[in-house]
C-alpha cells in the first residue's frame, strides 16, 4: 500500500454516524442511522463547517448510515460540494480506501465510511503511536479527523479531530 502524496494536501475522514440496530431479515447495508445519529451528523457537518472545513470532493460510501451523514455535510457545506458515492467503501480495505484519495485531484477530500477500515486507514497515514496518542479509545461514530500533509516532513498529521 502506498501513502497518498498531494494532491490531496487535505484529508477527511468522517466515520459515519450511529446507525440503528439491523431489523430482522435487514441487510447491514440497509441499516439508517438511529435518531442519535441523524442529530449527531448535524453536528459533526456543523462543527466541521463553523471551523472553515470544507473539503473540495466528498467521496461516501453507499451505505445508507454514510448516505445520511453525507446529506448532512452537503447541508451544512452547501449545494456546490461535489458529491461522489462509491460502492468500494463498503467493506473495503485499508488499500483501498488509500487508493480511493490517491486516485483524487482535489485539494481536500473527505471521505464517509466504515469502521474498522477508517480508523485503520487514519493509522497508516499518521501512524500507530499518533493514532493511540489521539484516538485512546478508538475512532467514535461522527468523529471527523483532519490531517494535512506536512511538506518538510513528507508525512500526513492530524491536525484536528471533532466530536460531538
Amino acid at each position: 500500500m502506498t501513502v497518498p502524496l498531494p494532491p490531496p494536501n487535505r484529508i477527511y475522514f468522517l466515520r459515519h454516524a450511529e446507525a440503528a440496530w439491523a431489523e430482522p431479515g435487514q441487510r447491514d447495508f440497509d441499516r439508517p442511522l438511529n435518531e442519535k445519529g441523524y442529530g449527531d451528523a448535524e453536528i459533526i457537518a456543523d462543527k466541521a463547517a463553523d471551523k472553515g472545513f470544507r473539503p473540495d470532493l466528498l467521496i461516501s460510501s453507499t451505505a445508507l448510515r454514510c448516505r445520511a451523514t453525507a446529506d448532512a455535510v452537503h447541508r451544512a457545506m452547501g449545494v456546490t460540494l461535489d458529491v461522489r458515492y462509491v460502492d468500494a467503501l463498503y467493506n473495503a480495505t485499508v488499500g483501498t480506501y488509500i487508493e480511493i484519495i490517491d486516485a483524487q485531484d482535489a485539494a481536500a477530500v473527505m471521505l464517509i465510511g466504515h469502521n474498522p477500515t477508517i480508523e485503520q486507514a487514519l493509522e497508516a497515514l499518521i501512524g500507530h503511536e499518533a493514532m493511540v496518542s489521539a484516538l485512546p479509545g478508538g475512532f467514535p461514530t461522527a468523529g471527523l479527523a483532519v490531517l494535512d500533509f506536512d511538506v518538510s516532513a513528507a508525512a500526513w498529521r492530524l491536525t484536528d479531530f471533532l466530536v460531538v
